[in-house]
Parts: structure tokens; C-alpha cells; sequence
């Protein structure tokens, strides 16, 4: 039976970051996972681009960007490796980037960079990579742990689990990293899809599907948190950025309130409109505002016939509300077979915020999407991903 000083279960983002800290640090270090290449989960991020942080991942300015039932756990992490620190090991190995939005940053070239950079790292620190083996068993002994793996059985002192959550499944996701908490005794919060598309029931549908296809940009609200990006339409309901970033904070029997011309006064607009194109219906108002599939289904909802010229500055109003506060109701996700994360996880109550370490079970460690903490769209997952990896590799 081997024995490894370190044994990591999962090769992704935050995987791949454990093993290369630990393995810098003289430790030896096998790292499994199920799928047949590593990092899977990077090379479709992004478009195939890899948005593979945020500038604005930081201990200040993303204090709000990450949920969590503790959403200051993630800040020991973050603070001590910082997206400047990821980018400088992305400039090392001269992979071109840019800041695409609101602090995003993608790959030039293919995501599969990424995963190259991070294998290359792995190997320069000494690190064993199995992949297509199964986890079949993992005991406690009294020190450390033993794994039954569908190729071998090896030991190790310690034990970090990357091993992500339930989302995208076609990818391998799996529970298994749910199951070994709840083996040695740690807490799961409630898990839920994140990051992903929003539906509608049948009747809604049916009213909403010539809008397929139809984005725009849009301020969408649900409670008092906004985001202001592109809203789609599908044939299922609703998708976009701004859609994705609310499915985190959007819960069943829940409104959602869309802003249809956001940064603009529809009131003002529509008062103009009275002025100078009276004798135009509201419908053809709208068209010149929104899409125009859009505008008419708009106009349909709102049933005021008539010349715009010929409206009172209530009805105005009644269109204006509509327009900044267009009210939806979705009915449920696409679930997780196309989120892009897992909301919820092993409860940060049961691990140490600074090492990632099992607070009762000695050699233990989770990091990454399985830890209940879960960011924003645009590279704030990411960035978690190296930065809970990092902090578990300098002491596993």
C-alpha cells in the first residue's frame, strides 16, 4: 500500500491549487479524480475562454459577492491570495488575458491554457495525477487516512476534498464530497442550483415564447439585490447574466422585477413621446424603445388602445411602472444540469476559516464549490477555488 503525505480527491480548480501548494511545500502528493481529463469544468468555463477571476474578488469589494450562511468565511482565504496573485502566475506563464466586464477577466486564447499552466505547476511541484479511478472507500485511522480507490489502495496524513458540487453532471459531478462529511460527522447546509436559467410554467410560456432568442439589457431585482446586465429569453423562461446572477438569490413562489430600459426615465420618454409622435399607438411607442417582439407583448399586456397623444399623465405612468418594474414569476430552474455552481455545502461552521481544515476531524480539508460559499457570475467562483485551495495546501 502507498503512502502519500497528501491526498487531494478531485482535479479542478481548487483540487489541482491544494496539490500544487502542498507539493511546493516538499510534501508528496496524489491527486484523483474520476474523469478522464482534469480540470473539465475549466475548459468549458467562459465560453470556452475561462473567466478565470475577478479584480474585484477582494476582501472590500467582494465582502457582498459571496453567499454564504457565512458570508464572512470566505474573507481569510481571499485576502491572503488575491486575484493579483493569480494573475501574476497566469503572466509567468505568458498566457494573454483581458478584462472583458465589470472586472472579468478571460483568456485570449483557449481556457485549456489554464489547465495546462496548472498541470505544468503540478508537475514542477512533484505531484501524482491518477485520473478514470473511483473513489470506492475512505477511512479514519489513527493517523490519517486509508482510500480504497478502484485502482489501488493508498494512505495518507492528510486528506483534501475538491471534489465540487452537484452541478453540470454530464461533466462527473457526483456527492461524494457531501457523502465523506456526513461520514466523518461534518455538517451540509441545503444545496440548490446557482447560476442558473430560470423557468416558467405552461401558461407563461405559451405568453412568452415568440420572445425567444430576444436579449437586451436589463436591471433585474429580486428583494432589495439588483444586477444590471443582459436578460435573455428562452424557450424554457429566462436566461443572461442578470438572470444567472439572481438565480442565487431567487427562491420558489418568489417575484423577480425587471427594469426594461435601465439608466433611462420611461416616464420622461413617454411624456416626449406624447409631444412629439401623439398619434402613434403604444405598442409602436415601445418599439422604439425595446425589441420590438418585446414592445408588443408589452402593449398587448397593457390593453390601452388609443393614440399616445391622447393618454393621461396616469396612464403614462401605468406604462412607465411596467417599464421599470416589469414583475415576473418564475416556477423553477433548469436545475443542475446546466448551473453553473452549487448554492450551499459543507457547512463553514464545522471547518477553520484560515486553514480550510475539519474543525473536529484531525487531516481533513474541503475546498472549493463543495464548501457552502458560492460568488457571483464572472470569476468570483474561480477565484475562490485558488484561493480556499491555496490556504489548504500551505498546511495539508
Amino acid at each position: 500500500m502507498i503512502h502519500y503525505d497528501v491526498v487531494v480527491l478531485g482535479a479542478g480548480a481548487a483540487g489541482m491549487m491544494a496539490a500544487i501548494e502542498a507539493g511546493k511545500r516538499g510534501r508528496s502528493v496524489l491527486v484523483v479524480d474520476h474523469a478522464k481529463y482534469a480540470g473539465e469544468k475549466i475548459r468549458i468555463s467562459g465560453g470556452g475562454r475561462c473567466n478565470f477571476t475577478n479584480i474585484h474578488a477582494t476582501i472590500d469589494k467582494g465582502r457582498d459577492r459571496f453567499l454564504s450562511n457565512n458570508p464572512r468565511f470566505a474573507l481569510s482565504a481571499l485576502s491572503r491570495y488575491t486575484p493579483e496573485m493569480f494573475i501574476a502566475l497566469v503572466q509567468r506563464h505568458g498566457i494573454s488575458f483581458h478584462e472583458k466586464t465589470l472586472g472579468q477577466l478571460f483568456c485570449d486564447g483557449p481556457a485549456t491554457q489554464i489547465n495546462t499552466m496548472l498541470l505544468s505547476e503540478m508537475r514542477q511541484a512533484g505531484v501524482t495525477l491518477v485520473l478514470e479511478t473511483a473513489v470506492e472507500q475512505v477511512s479514519k485511522q489513527d493517523t490519517g487516512f486509508a482510500l480504497q480507490l478502484s485502482t489501488s489502495s493508498v494512505t495518507c496524513d492528510s486528506l483534501v476534498v475538491a471534489t465540487g458540487g452537484k452541478s453540470i453532471p454530464k461533466m462527473g459531478a457526483t456527492g461524494l464530497g457531501y457523502q465523506l462529511a456526513a461520514q466523518f460527522g461534518l455538517r451540509v447546509t441545503d444545496t440548490r442550483p446557482a447560476l442558473v436559467p430560470l423557468t416558467f410554467e405552461t401558461g407563461a410560456l405559451e405568453r412568452l415564447k415568440e420572445l425567444a432568442g430576444i436579449a437586451t439589457d436589463a436591471v433585474v431585482r429580486h428583494g432589495k439585490t439588483r444586477f444590471a446586465e443582459a436578460l435573455l429569453f428562452t424557450h424554457r423562461g429566462l436566461s443572461g447574466p442578470a438572470i444567472l446572477q439572481i438565480s442565487s438569490y431567487w427562491r420558489e413562489g418568489d417575484t423577480i422585477g425587471v427594469d426594461l430600459l435601465p439608466g433611462r426615465n420611461p416616464g420622461a420618454l413617454l411624456r416626449e413621446a406624447r409631444q412629439t409622435t401623439p398619434r402613434l399607438q403604444i405598442q409602436t411607442v415601445l418599439a422604439n424603445l425595446l425589441p420590438k417582439r418585446l414592445a408588443q407583448l408589452l402593449g398587448d399586456e397593457l390593453n390601452l388602445p388609443g393614440m399616445v397623444g391622447d393618454f393621461s399623465d396616469k396612464k403614462l405612468d401605468q406604462v412607465a411602472g411596467v417599464l421599470s418594474d416589469w414583475t415576473l414569476k418564475p416556477v423553477g430552474s433548469e436545475g443542475y444540469r446546466t448551473a453553473e455552481v452549487t448554492l450551499g455545502g459543507i457547512d463553514t461552521r464545522d471547518l477553520d476559516a484560515k486553514s480550510m481544515a475539519a474543525r473536529d476531524v484531525p487531516g481533513l480539508y474541503f475546498v472549493g464549490e463543495v464548501v457552502d460559499v458560492t460568488g457571483w457570475l464572472g470569476g468570483y467562483n474561480f477565484q475562490w477555488a485558488w484561493a480556499s485551495g491555496w490556504a489548504a495546501g500551505q498546511v495539508a
